[in-house]
């Protein structure tokens, strides 16, 4: 860690700023091409499971144009401590969505009823356990199992892994419009984004780091 005035510390804060600068009109150009971006058509009856039974595809947009949808990873018949880490965390972050419901946007989790280590067991009983967990977790958000229609939603992808996946409403017909998984659910997130303005960053072992920079434990 260099200790400098508070010129000099300007100085390299300043070309810092014009790489962010890139990086922000980078990414600004990255979501107009993600608007650009074909659709393809999905079945809107396939069936979800909700608190009162089962619901469609299209009954989750609650009448709103677009969806984003979270698929929670689950591990059947475990407690919450044995629940996912990463899925806790990115399901934490959005917690007000009235900003989201003003641009005709609904967003929920559709919980998969697996994770990418375990058989899926009974949707309904693993539906009634990931309920208790959002309540436990004191989650407000609408909450579905994707587990009846789970091959048809990620066709293509990796059951059981974390996806977040953006859906749009055209009167009765529904078409996905993007996807990503892994740190691309990073969108969700406002604390790593807090994290990564700090001099220790993240602290985990994966960053580029200066030697001798605290580091969280492996789990």
């Amino acid at each position: 860690m260099d200790i400098v005035d508070r010129s000099t510390f300007q100085i390299e804060l300043d070309r810092l700023r014009t790489r962010e600068k890139a990086h922000t009109r980078e990414g600004d150009a990255i979501a107009a091409a993600r608007r650009r971006l074909p659709v393809v058509e999905v079945d809107a009856t396939l069936e979800l499971l909700g608190p009162d039974g089962p619901v469609t595809l299209l009954d989750a947009f609650e009448g709103r144009r677009q969806l984003i949808a979270y698929y929670f990873m689950w591990n059947p018949g475990r407690p919450a401590a044995e629940q996912c880490e990463g899925c806790t965390f990115y399901a934490n972050q959005v917690a007000e969505l009235a900003s989201l419901h003003s641009r005709d946007i609904t967003y929920a989790v559709f919980s998969q009823g697996r994770n990418v280590s375990t058989e899926p067991a009974d949707a309904r009983t693993s539906y009634a356990e990931s309920l208790r967990y959002r309540s436990f977790m004191d989650w407000q958000m609408p909450w579905y199992s994707a587990q009846p229609s789970l091959d048809t939603l990620l066709v293509g992808r990796e059951i059981g892994l974390f996806h977040l996946v953006c859906y749009l409403r055209d009167g009765d017909r529904v078409f996905e419009t993007y996807w990503t998984k892994r740190r691309g659910v990073e969108a969700m997130d406002y604390s790593y984004a807090l994290m990564d303005l700090t001099l220790f960053g993240r602290q985990e072992s994966w960053e580029d780091s200066p030697e001798g920079w605290p580091l969280l434990p492996t789990p």
